[in-house]
């Protein structure tokens, strides 16, 4: 059969700061008028006609085994729908330069992976099609199959520009331990729940290993002011509001004086050498960790952070409470490029790695009889070898069950989603449009500061009065007043 790459046109000034603050006369998205011309020139494809979808998402970098995998997935996919995938898979030290690659050039994909700092600027600059018509008409199952509350999640301006990894969409941090090293010191794990009682516990592991028992990359606990501060749709880190301040008051999460607690302990914490002191410029490669934090769920200790981490008993412990906003969910998001010549095929592909339990056993677990066996209707993982990260791509909900596990921990993930406490500002998106040349200076503040910042590398306190001086020179009380209103307007 013929095949025919698709094309996509990616424009939008991403991580290139500069260049963001001077696109505003850019196009806006996609309207549905032309998403339909679009999906008219999709039907008037000719029959039996195979067309290539590009993929560019972040991960451990391309699989070793990628031709084999190919072999395998793209005749079950082009059997059902004629299309064929090509992955990039973007090492998470290589992404952020990577994505500036993919701007400057003008490189075409057909589908890329974007996220919460990323995924409201690029629709204000129309980076991606509006998909608002399409998912109903030609994907319903997709489109019944995610909540409604994340769709809403999703929307911006109420047109919807990218599909959610129905996953773990509402947000839990974790903190993540070598059993054994526990143990071995006697660290009451379970009651390990905040910065102060970790710093003890860590402070022993130090002193008795010797090295550096946290590991941090260069993002650091920028969590702290991501995961507990609803971003509104702004893209800038120094700013949002707390997800349960009813009276909505927009803030920088830097000045937080819990947050600065928090930071005060992790940077006595860099100075003892408890975290590791390449952590400004470490990325997250996986390697062997006695102890790190990240988003997720309980279950996820056995099944990815221990093997992914080099840890054979690992046990995660739940900090903070689970809440869900328009930054949980975007977390991970898939947008189709608005220059994609077949984005009815496109959406059809992401359909099927979403609502087809072999696709999406595939994606996530890699090429069978190589990285896993199928034992029944449950899945015994061979290796911990599959380079392709797993929130990048689709729901967790249809994933096959392992071998041994005595229970299913995606039931655990919906009970966490169904528990999640709501932002008060659920699907609340700050029209940016009057301070983009602000947001852009104020970002390339923030971007230099952050790694010292959330390592631990610098006294914080300081280092946050040094970074509002420079965001007031860029323009942040403007950017902040704007904010406000616009959030008093929709009260």
């Amino acid at each position: 059969m013929k095949k025919k790459k698709i094309l996509g046109l990616f424009t939008v000034a991403v991580l290139g700061i500069s260049m963001l603050a001077g696109c505003g006369g850019n196009k806006g998205a996609m309207s549905n008028k032309e998403t339909k011309e679009a999906g008219t020139k999709e039907e008037t494809a000719a029959d039996g006609e195979v067309v290539t979808v590009k993929w560019i998402q972040v991960g451990n970098g391309m699989p070793e085994n990628y031709d084999a995998w190919l072999r395998q997935v793209n005749p079950y996919l082009e059997e059902k729908i004629g299309v064929n995938v090509e992955m990039e898979i973007v090492p998470w030290g290589d992404w952020d330069n990577r994505r500036s690659v993919i701007v400057n050039s003008g490189e075409k994909f057909d589908i890329l992976f974007t996220d919460m700092k990323r995924y409201n600027s690029e629709v204000n600059t129309g980076a991606f099609l509006d998909i608002t018509d399409l998912l109903k008409e030609k994907t319903p199952e997709l489109y019944q199959m995610v909540p409604e509350d994340y769709w809403k999640a999703t929307s911006i301006g109420g047109k919807v520009y990218a599909v959610p990894t129905y996953k773990d969409s509402s947000s839990s941090q974790y903190f993540i331990w070598d059993k054994a090293i526990a143990d071995k010191y006697k660290i009451d794990f379970e009651h390990v729940t905040d910065y102060e009682k970790l710093y003890e516990a860590l402070k022993e592991v130090k002193t008795g290993e010797g090295s550096a028992p946290y590991y941090m990359s260069k993002n650091g606990a920028e969590f702290l002011a991501t995961n507990f501060f609803d971003q509104i749709g702004a893209g800038l880190v120094p700013l949002g509001i707390k997800y349960n301040d009813e009276t909505r008051t927009v803030v920088n999460p830097l000045e937080d004086e819990e947050v600065l607690k928090d930071l005060d302990i992790i940077h006595k914490m860099y100075i003892e050498g408890i975290i590791n002191g390449d952590a400004p410029n470490a990325d997250d490669a996986n390697k062997y960790r006695t102890f790190f934090t990240a988003q997720g769920w309980s279950g996820a200790a056995k099944n990815i952070w221990g093997p992914q981490n080099g840890i054979d008993d690992c046990v995660a412990v739940k900090f903070g409470e689970t809440v869900v906003s328009n930054t949980t969910v975007r977390g991970s998001l898939n947008g189709i490029s608005a220059g994609c010549e077949h984005p009815e095929k496109a959406l059809k592909f992401l359909n099927l790695v979403n609502t087809d339990p072999k696709v999406r056993n595939w994606f996530f677990y890699g090429v069978e009889d190589e990285n896993f066996v199928y034992e029944g209707e449950k899945i015994n993982k061979l290796n911990s070898n599959w380079g392709m990260a797993g929130y990048t791509q689709g729901t967790f909900f249809n994933l096959g069950q392992l071998v041994g596990d005595e229970f299913n921990q995606w039931d655990e993930v919906k009970e966490l989603n169904a528990n999640a406490a709501p932002s008060v500002m659920l699907g609340f998106d700050m029209d940016t449009s009057e301070v983009k040349t602000e947001i852009a200076n104020c970002t390339a503040v923030y971007e230099k500061y952050k790694a010292e910042l959330w390592t631990g590398a610098r006294e914080p306190r300081e280092l946050v009065k040094t970074m509002r001086e420079e965001l007031n020179k860029a323009g942040y009380d403007k950017i902040l007043a704007a904010a406000q209103a616009q959030v008093n307007a929709a009260k």
